[in-house]
């Protein structure tokens, strides 16, 4: 059974999720660690890494996406070049940023690569119409040319 403080710190937490992380914070600075919300704290902290890795599994696959806008959407490319390219450019260090922070995600990166082209393949497709045929199966090049900034296909 929940004590008093347990169903009022999951009250604020459910009512108000920004009041509950500032008063967490302040109960951690004091090291009031009686009066934490240990619960949703760990829930929070673990959730921390699945939101990195999710957005870091958007970002290739967004990279991807003009990668292969780049390459094979020739009916576009004249009028759509640039923006693609700036795009790209921002996605790969939107994804330097975050290996910055978190260099172990490197891996996962990795893990994940094929599966966020495979995903852009269809993605592109769609906006294209152009057959998925059109979009090379397997992956021609490495994780590290395509977060290369000097790298274009």
């Amino acid at each position: 059974m929940a004590t008093p403080l347990e169903q009022v710190c999951s009250t604020l937490y459910d009512t108000d999720y920004n009041l509950w992380v500032l008063e967490t914070v302040k109960q951690l600075e004091k090291r009031d660690f009686d009066s934490v919300d240990w619960q949703n704290l760990i829930e929070e902290v673990s959730d921390l890494s699945r939101r990195q890795k999710k957005s870091l599994k958007s970002l290739l696959r967004n990279l991807w996406e003009h990668l292969l806008k780049l390459t094979y959407w020739e009916s576009e490319v004249e009028r759509n070049q640039f923006h693609w390219q700036g795009e790209i450019r921002n996605f790969r260090k939107q994804i330097q940023d975050e290996l910055a922070d978190s260099p172990s995600l490197k891996n996962y990166l990795q893990e994940i690569h094929g599966e966020c082209y495979q995903d852009a393949r269809e993605i592109v497709s769609d906006k294209s119409q152009l057959p998925l045929s059109c979009f090379p199966e397997t992956l021609a090049v490495t994780l590290e040319q395509v977060l290369d900034e000097n790298w274009f296909p």
